[in-house]
């Protein structure tokens, strides 16, 4: 089965003493230690963001590793990326993160793996690399819109909640038809997808949403239900 899950914020790099999102993606893997592998291309490889992910991870019951391009374990990426169970993809900068990827096939060997069941993860950047198109800060001041992977239909804003100019452009460009019509995750909310659709939304804070975002004669925002994983557990 596809499957993708998108956090609009959080997980280890952004609540370091709320794990429920990080867990939840873990628990969606059927073994006892699964692989769980970091891509933090959009970062730039920041050493200190993938020192946070193995403080978290290496203390889980999982076998965690990451993807350098700058310095890559392995010539053969497909065998690597195809050897994992989760690929969790750090935030950053999303155009650079494309343009690295695409350069080294690595967008077509993430396809491959997705299609054959490894589950793809990511916060930010690395949630809406997955859409058609997402919204970015990556050109510099200011929010656009960017051409992403195209394995989920829509676009995607992350930080809905997180960063005060975030609704209001995002909304702007839905109704100037500047970015298709999508989804919008606050701070703290993950969307899971199985195959192509919408299977689950959940939260680690109690007042974190998502939204469906959409223009009919004017921008529609639908709340979409969340649950709060902190009162139930993460499967």
């Amino acid at each position: 089965m596809r499957q993708i899950i998108a956090m609009g914020g959080g997980g280890f790099s952004m609540e370091p003493d709320n794990p429920l999102l990080d867990l939840y993606i873990l628990n969606q893997v059927d073994k006892v230690k699964p692989k769980i592998c970091f891509i933090p291309t959009a970062s730039g490889d920041a050493d200190n963001y993938i020192k946070r992910f193995y403080d978290f991870f290496n203390e889980q019951n999982c076998h965690p590793s990451h993807l350098s391009l700058f310095s890559p374990p392995t010539r053969d990426l497909e065998r690597f990326i195809l050897l994992q169970d989760i690929i969790y993809v750090g935030g950053g900068n999303t155009k650079n993160l494309l343009a690295l990827w695409k350069e080294w096939d690595l967008d077509r060997i993430l396809k491959k793996a997705w299609n054959e069941g490894v589950i793809l993860a990511g916060i930010s950047a690395g949630a809406i690399c997955w859409f058609d198109e997402g919204v970015t800060d990556s050109f510099g001041d200011g929010l656009e819109p960017i051409k992403c992977l195209g394995f989920l239909n829509g676009s995607c804003c992350p930080h809905y909640d997180g960063e005060a100019d975030r609704r209001p452009a995002y909304q702007k460009l839905v109704e100037t038809s500047s970015i298709q019509a999508g989804i919008a995750l606050d701070d703290g909310v993950a969307v899971h997808y199985k195959e192509l659709e919408l299977y689950k939304v959940v939260s680690s804070r109690p007042d974190a949403k998502a939204y469906r975002v959409l223009f009919e004669e004017q921008v529609v925002e639908i709340e979409i239900p969340a649950q709060f994983l902190g009162s139930l557990k993460a499967d």
